[in-house]
């Protein structure tokens, strides 16, 4: 048997008289146990090209939706190649539009930002009441 300082910040500290090597096999038993209990944040990406069409843009939206409904983070991006970089505005409003289409079931976490050849905006599903 060990004495243990169980609360060293406690005015006393509190300690207990136990087996060290048990109260050590709890400890990281219960770190575990919280380990798996806590949540994953799973990103799903969804690209765009400057000058998607309506129904390319319409079937990526319906997967946003439901991987929105699934509780993962949704990031989409508008990929630049070559010379389409001079249609950064066409990209912006795109990604804004896809926001807003997408307003109901999530929230934006941060605007269109343009990274080297990517514009990306992050979502973020809505908390259910």
């Amino acid at each position: 048997m060990d004495l243990v300082e169980i609360s060293p910040n406690a005015e006393p500290p509190v300690c207990k008289v136990v087996d060290y090597q048990k109260f050590l096999y709890q400890q990281k038993k219960r770190e575990k146990e919280m380990k798996l209990k806590a949540t994953k944040v799973v990103v799903k990406e969804i690209r765009f090209g400057p000058q998607t069409d309506d129904h390319d843009y319409n079937f990526k939206l319906k997967h946003a939706q439901e991987f929105l409904k699934q509780g993962s983070k949704v990031r989409a991006y508008v990929f630049f190649r070559g010379r389409s970089i001079l249609f950064k505005e066409q990209g912006e409003v795109l990604l804004l539009r896809f926001a807003n289409d997408l307003e109901e079931l999530a929230k934006v976490d941060s605007m269109p930002v343009l990274e080297g050849k990517r514009m990306t905006i992050m979502l973020s599903p809505k908390k259910k009441d």
